[in-house]
């Protein structure tokens, strides 16, 4: 879990890689953004560029919809 920080404060350096490997498990876990910047006290934004900087492979947007109807005729 990360430690979760007051919004506004600055993170750079090695703090910085460690906190954004520990968003990308929870990214890759399957915590949305969102949950992500929520848990953390960090900022949607922020919690994108940080997973950018380590690489994360995204997903698409929208989520999963099961109900959606393919062949519309």
């Amino acid at each position: 879990m990360v430690e979760r920080m007051r919004r506004g404060n600055m993170i750079s350096g090695e703090a910085r890689r460690q906190m954004a490997l520990a968003m990308r498990a929870m990214y890759e876990a399957g915590a949305s953004i969102r949950a992500v910047a929520a848990s953390t006290g960090r900022s949607y934004g922020s919690v994108s560029r940080m997973l950018a900087e380590v690489g994360t492979t995204m997903r698409t947007r929208g989520g999963a919809r099961p109900n959606r109807r393919i062949d519309r005729r």
